[in-house]
């Protein structure tokens, strides 16, 4: 798999529930809304204050049964008028499978990703796909001929390089992309798959899914000499 390029300046913030520091697009922003409900931001847009979290949808979920999102918040927001659903893990969940959905459709109509079996077969064959994704429902054979045909393209054979499988189906691949029956979909540019990648991390990471192929992939090497993190002091970490 090839890498995006990196980027030179990573703005850190801390995860409230672990303490830990990083780049913050591995983190979900929760936004504090004027009438004191705290609600995702996923796109890290929103006005006035926030605080970040890194864990998993079982280990949020744990942290507002047991109270303890509740109290970080109120600790790092400085107040105390402070309230969010009870659903709000699968808000979390729900912003950021719609955000993905969102972006394919996006990179779909910037025509930065072809669709159908065959087409993305012979790309793949050919050493033109960034990144291979399949529908949730996609056959198992048919995942395994474009994973071996990808393989082949990227000089990769014997290799455990193969698509991700995707958490929608092809009806709702179809209806994000524009598109009918979408069950394999290869990204062409790099610069796209990082974009999609991103989502893609975001979302099966929070799911608890294993997403360490994808790191290279959107974050590049993050150890590089020439890379420059920027951390923000702790008091603007929100």
């Amino acid at each position: 798999m090839r890498k995006a390029p990196n980027d030179k300046h990573i703005a850190v913030r801390r995860c409230i529930l672990t303490g830990g520091q990083m780049d913050s697009r591995r983190l979900i922003r929760l936004a504090l809304g004027p009438d004191g409900i705290v609600a995702p931001d996923v796109r890290s847009r929103a006005p006035g204050r926030g605080a970040w979290v890194g864990v998993t949808r079982d280990e949020l979920d744990a942290a507002v049964a047991k109270g303890q999102l509740l109290g970080k918040l109120k600790s790092v927001l400085k107040t105390t008028d402070i309230a969010f659903p009870n659903n709000l893990p699968q808000a979390v969940d729900d912003a950021l499978a719609s955000e993905l959905l969102q972006r394919l459709g996006l990179e779909a109509k910037a025509s930065q990703l072809i669709s159908g079996a065959e087409k993305v077969e012979t790309a793949a064959r050919m050493g033109n796909v960034a990144l291979l994704l399949h529908a949730a429902d996609a056959a198992e054979n048919g995942r395994r001929s474009l994973d071996q045909a990808w393989r082949v393209g990227s000089d990769a054979e014997g290799s455990s390089l193969q698509g991700l499988v995707l958490p929608f189906d092809r009806d709702q691949l179809s209806l994000a992309l524009g598109r009918s029956n979408c069950v394999h979909i290869a990204i062409m540019d790099d610069r796209a798959a990082a974009r999609i990648g991103l989502f893609l991390f975001r979302l099966l990471g929070f799911r608890g899914v294993d997403v360490s192929v994808l790191t290279d992939r959107v974050f590049g090497n993050e150890t590089a000499p020439e890379m420059t993190i920027e951390e923000e002091p702790a008091a603007a970490l929100i």
